[in-house]
């Protein structure tokens, strides 16, 4: 893929006698939306760790684009713990250090703002409704202005309008050119925010492409409808 940030080949992973991961090829192209889906226990996460060098695979070889990979990526975890007692502004500036980043409070309450937190600054963070907590998790993932980020299910137990505000997030870091990739198991979610699908069986792609790609190929009407067939055991 022309202008990849990510090659993965031949990625081979296994615990004991149970391959985890066996032999996938995965290429991440700069400023795609990447929806990885697939069920519990299927091999998602350890893909992802794989592609963020957490884990070292067995046998295969990732690739990056920059040879600091780690310094132009965020992750967004499902549950990211906040420092307790501090408010918004004050977890994002810890996180900032992290990366050894002195912001100044105007460029953090920007971040802030971004992510719609502008009015929740001086909020404690635990004190968040859980949308705000998503979307503070979200802006401490670009604190260090990464060019790809990673989001582990970003809406998962979000009531509607947090889900929506979530996914208008996720589509304007995708318009500002940021590359996104994330794992979701609403296929309304993918639908609306992916460019590629990615859809993760038993540890190898069981298919890759566009949403009206997938719906023609295996002849079904939503995504829903394909999950279900793919997933049949």
């Amino acid at each position: 893929m022309e202008h990849s940030l990510i090659e993965a080949h031949g990625l081979v992973k296994a615990y004991g006698k149970r391959t985890i991961v066996g032999g996938l090829d995965l290429t991440i192209g700069k400023g795609e939306v990447l929806a990885i889906i697939g069920p519990n226990g299927a091999g998602k996460s350890t893909v992802l760790d794989l592609l963020l060098g957490l884990r070292q695979p067995d046998s295969g070889r990732v690739t990056y684009w920059t040879r600091h990979p780690h310094r132009h990526i965020g992750l967004q975890l499902q549950s990211t713990p906040f420092f307790p007692g501090f408010n918004a502004l004050e977890n994002l500036r810890m996180f900032a250090a992290f990366y050894g980043m002195r912001m100044k409070d105007r460029q953090l309450l920007a971040l802030l703002g971004k992510c719609g937190l502008g009015e929740s600054a001086k909020t404690d963070a635990s004190r968040l409704s859980g949308g705000q907590q998503k979307r503070l998790a979200i802006a401490m993932t670009l604190v260090h202005d990464p060019q790809l980020i990673f989001l582990d299910e970003p809406t998962a137990a979000l009531d509607p309008r947090a889900r929506r505000e979530i996914r208008d997030l996720i589509g304007m870091l995708a318009s500002s050119g940021t590359t996104v990739v994330f794992t979701s198991h609403d296929m309304e979610e993918v639908q609306k925010l992916a460019t590629r699908i990615v859809m993760i069986q038993a540890g190898a792609i069981q298919a890759s492409g566009t949403a009206d790609e997938l719906l023609s190929q295996h002849q079904v009407c939503s995504l829903e409808e394909l999950y279900i067939k793919l997933t049949e055991v």
